[in-house]
């Protein structure tokens, strides 16, 4: 294998997908600030990889916000693309599930959430409003307490809809904030600018060969420590 590949850990790669585990601070796609895209590197990693002569073909099926980490799966064909947007389209034949450091345990060791956000573009952020109101979608999750700490907590969360900073948003209403997120109430920052949410784990039936996928995402290094602290032996 070429030694020269883009520094990225591959999680699951066929013919069809590539999953890659997000660093924080990454951008799936590229945007104004003119950074190079997660989509870019995965690009030149299959380039190099199968010594392609021209540019590899990476479709984005979704993102994560740049300061969260954890599993990312792109498409190698456009075949794959386009049915994989629309398994994700239908949200029951998709499960994502996060983890969250948050700064207070929840009352309930477990529930579920229901809130109607309505996303402010201009500050890049959601705001739960009155049910229906104008512009607002209803986000549903349901969570669990994986440990507790002395000074934080680790969720386990599971998203039922596809909002906006849905998981940010809503933990924080319930009083939940997530360590490092400033955007939404935390404490303080981390050194390096990420929040402690991550992308645990994506599971979907293959486009193609109909199987069952099931990717696991390591934990990012920084909150990995603290990750691996509270979720106590799950």
């Amino acid at each position: 294998m070429p030694t020269d590949l883009p520094d990225l850990e591959v999680l699951y790669e066929d013919n069809h997908l590539i999953a890659v585990n997000k660093r924080p601070g990454d951008i799936v796609q590229g945007d104004k600030t003119g950074d190079t895209p997660l989509s870019e590197k995965v690009a030149e990693y299959l380039r190099i990889k199968y010594r392609k002569p021209g540019n590899a073909f990476v479709g984005v099926i979704h993102r994560l916000d740049r300061p969260v980490s954890g599993v990312v799966v792109f498409a190698k064909t456009s075949k794959a693309l386009a049915r994989m947007n629309a398994l994700f389209a239908k949200k029951t034949e998709v499960t994502k599930r996060y983890w969250a450091i948050v700064e207070q345990a929840p009352e309930l060791p477990r529930g579920e959430l229901e809130h109607w956000l309505r996303k402010n573009a201009k500050q890049n952020k959601s705001y739960p409003t009155a049910p229906n109101a104008k512009g607002a979608k209803k986000a549903l999750l349901e969570y669990r307490t994986l440990g507790v700490g002395d000074h934080y907590a680790l969720l386990e969360v599971t998203i039922l809809t596809g909002r906006h900073h849905q998981i940010r948003a809503q933990l924080s209403a319930m009083g939940c904030t997530i360590r490092g997120d400033l955007k939404y109430g935390a404490k303080r920052s981390l050194p390096d600018a990420s929040i402690a949410l991550h992308a645990r784990q994506l599971t979907f039936v293959h486009p193609v060969s109909h199987e069952l996928v099931d990717i696991l995402a390591p934990c990012p290094q920084g909150n990995g420590d603290l990750f691996r602290t509270l979720v106590q032996g799950n």
